[in-house]
């Protein structure tokens, strides 16, 4: 069964098209992806539109994934690039069965730039 998406956008029900400009801008500038937008990218951002997959679960599994990404231990190998957005599928589907508040995605973003950010010691 297909559910609409019921998110808005300054009080307006968002487009298909809206949709899926803002999953892959929001791809687009996660850490550690490579910024390209494939056609594959396009038609799975598509597809989380009618599956109904809120905006926000889909932007807050970037910032997940990126932060584990990012504070992976130092000694490990450098992590490649993530080149698609279906890397994300499974991070999504652990967003949606979550129970926390939308603070701890606000922690993370936070903790993100200030990792992101060079200290100016």
């Amino acid at each position: 069964m297909i559910r609409k998406v019921e998110e808005n956008v300054g009080g307006n029900p968002i487009s298909h098209e809206e949709f899926i400009r803002a999953v892959l801008r929001a791809y687009c500038t996660t850490p550690g992806t490579t910024g390209v937008i494939r056609r594959q990218d396009r038609l799975l951002a598509a597809q989380l539109y009618e599956r109904g997959v809120p905006l926000i679960a889909i932007e807050n599994s970037f910032l997940l994934a990126a932060a584990r990404r990012l504070f992976h231990p130092a000694a490990a190998p450098p992590l490649p690039s993530i080149r698609s957005l279906a890397y994300f599928l499974p991070v999504i589907d652990e967003v949606l069965g979550l129970h926390v508040s939308q603070d701890y995605f606000h922690h993370l973003r936070n903790q993100i730039a200030r990792f992101r950010t060079p200290s100016s010691s």
